[in-house]
């Protein structure tokens, strides 16, 4: 797998900034011998390696709160939702994305579409909202860009695969306004398995650079996808139910599987979900998916209740015998990797491939 080393947040940097960390910031300065908490040092190697989070539901969130009137001020804060820029810069996010998921109303009353649309909508009004906290990132040069200027990166997606709806130029307007992960899941050409239309839109979106998102989609459709894609894949958020050999696959996809932090025990139990997910699919697959977005009132994990707590995990993980290149792995090179990868293969397949004209009709005619 192709992997840029063009990102001054990439796994070869994180393992340079974390020897001199080790060497010269985890010491009490008073004795030159004696090494700081686990909690400082996780607030060390989170400065200068943020978090990339693989999913956060607030515009989704917003839209419904909007249609009962609501508002929400994400430089402020509200105590009613648990996401906003004060505890997204406690928590030392680098990287959001946002999901533009449509409910399962919108979808089953067929406007996956235009809900999808008036996501993407929103969430670029909230970034234009907040300039001096967000940037729109369109590719992984503009996470490190967006991090050396103090803005947090913002990526659109994932959307479901029902937003397509069924047509690969939706696909590709998709693209053009910014969508940089798409979910098979609820696609009817991605139930169980890959329809000869589905293989077809998984090389589309290996062609234009969008990121495949298995979360939710059957085994046999995670097995047929990773016998079609040739960019990584990502699983967004969940993680913690993936089948083990899924995350095989996954590795020798050279894929991210992003753990969420949603209906665990206990932070404990997050760290087990993260640690599986290592062991199985690898150290360079495995990254972080807060799953937030959601109502204060949710019912979250103990210690990881909102943004601000990825800290927390991070002070776990150190505990538990993490090194400090596994760490910064973790927060940030697996994601930007993947990224990186899926971009640079995006534009070897422009130089062989044209946009495809396939329709769902004509491929998958003899199914019907």
């Amino acid at each position: 797998m192709a992997d840029l080393r063009d990102d001054p947040y990439d796994s070869d940097t994180a393992a340079g900034a974390a020897g001199d960390i080790d060497a010269h910031t985890l010491t009490d300065p008073a004795t030159d011998t004696a090494p700081v908490s686990s909690a400082e040092r996780a607030r060390v190697l989170l400065a200068a390696h943020p978090v990339i989070d693989g999913h956060n539901s607030l515009a989704p969130t917003l839209l419904r709160r909007r249609g009962a009137g609501h508002s929400h001020d994400l430089d402020q804060g509200e105590s009613a939702l648990d996401t906003d820029m004060p505890r997204i810069r406690a928590g030392a996010l680098g990287a959001q994305y946002w999901s533009l998921q449509a409910d399962g109303d919108a979808a089953g009353e067929g406007r996956a579409i235009s809900t999808t649309l008036e996501l993407i909508d929103l969430v670029r009004e909230l970034i234009a909202s907040c300039p001096e906290s967000l940037r729109l990132a369109l590719g992984a040069g503009d996470l490190a860009d967006a991090r050396n200027c103090g803005r947090v990166a913002s990526l659109l997606g994932p959307v479901s695969g029902r937003a397509m709806g069924d047509s690969l130029a939706t696909l590709r307007a998709l693209h053009f306004l910014g969508v940089r992960v798409l979910a098979l899941a609820g696609a009817r050409w991605a139930d169980d398995g890959l329809t000869r239309f589905g293989q077809e839109a998984v090389r589309e979106m290996n062609r234009l650079g969008v990121i495949v998102d298995l979360t939710g989609a059957s085994e046999e459709t995670a097995r047929a996808t990773f016998a079609v894609t040739k960019a990584p894949a990502m699983f967004s958020h969940g993680g913690g139910d993936v089948p083990d050999g899924i995350l095989e696959l996954l590795r020798a996809n050279s894929g991210v599987c992003m753990v969420s932090f949603a209906r665990a025990a206990s932070l404990c139990a997050v760290a087990d979900r993260v640690e599986r997910v290592r062991d199985v699919a690898g150290p360079q697959c495995v990254g972080l998916s807060g799953t937030y977005g959601h109502e204060a009132r949710t019912p979250r994990t103990a210690g990881l209740e909102d943004a601000s707590c990825y800290p927390h995990l991070i002070t776990e993980l150190l505990e538990r015998g993490w090194d400090d290149t596994a760490i910064t792995d973790l927060t940030w090179g697996n994601a930007a990797r993947v990224l990186r990868d899926t971009e640079f293969l995006a534009r070897a397949a422009q130089g062989r491939r044209s946009p495809s004209t396939a329709t769902i009709d004509e491929l998958d005619a003899a199914r019907r």
